[in-house]
């Protein structure tokens, strides 16, 4: 049913979006982190979506060119790490401060932060909008049906 590949879709869509969310709040959560596992300040972690692929022949696509092909949703291709360069607040009474005074500090900006949890936010809440809208739309159908 076709109705059920728009909630599928819009799912795969929840599922991106809180994953978005949770690397955004570690990131503020890290934002004063300046020594991790491995010794370096704490880097600003990305989310990278992907469509989802459908996985079938060519001809089968050359065979659906005259239907509308509907989407599989999205997906998370990976999390990466933001390579901008950290920031030097000088402080020479920190732990980690160099011979200079100056501490590295991770590279993440509350203001980018705090704009990308407003947008995952609305992502979040346009697909669930999508969910109630199909859901209502399969309810009225079925009355239709009824009588």
């Amino acid at each position: 049913m076709a109705f059920l590949n728009s909630i599928n879709v819009s799912a795969s869509g929840l599922t991106a979006e809180k994953l978005r969310m949770d690397v955004i709040s570690r990131n503020i959560a890290n934002i004063n982190t300046t020594r991790t596992a491995d010794g370096t300040p704490y880097r600003r972690q990305v989310v990278v979506f992907q469509e989802e692929e459908r996985h079938m022949p060519f001809s089968d696509y050359l065979n659906d060119a005259s239907r509308n092909l509907i989407g599989l949703g999205v997906k998370v291709k990976c999390i990466k790490e933001d390579k901008t360069p950290f920031k030097s607040v000088y402080d020479p009474g920190h732990p980690d401060a160099d011979e200079n005074g100056y501490v590295k500090m991770p590279n993440v900006d509350i203001m980018t932060e705090m704009v990308n949890m407003i947008s995952a936010s609305r992502a979040y809440e346009a697909n669930v909008t999508a969910i109630n809208s199909t859901k209502s739309m399969a309810i009225k159908a079925l009355e239709i049906g009824r009588g």
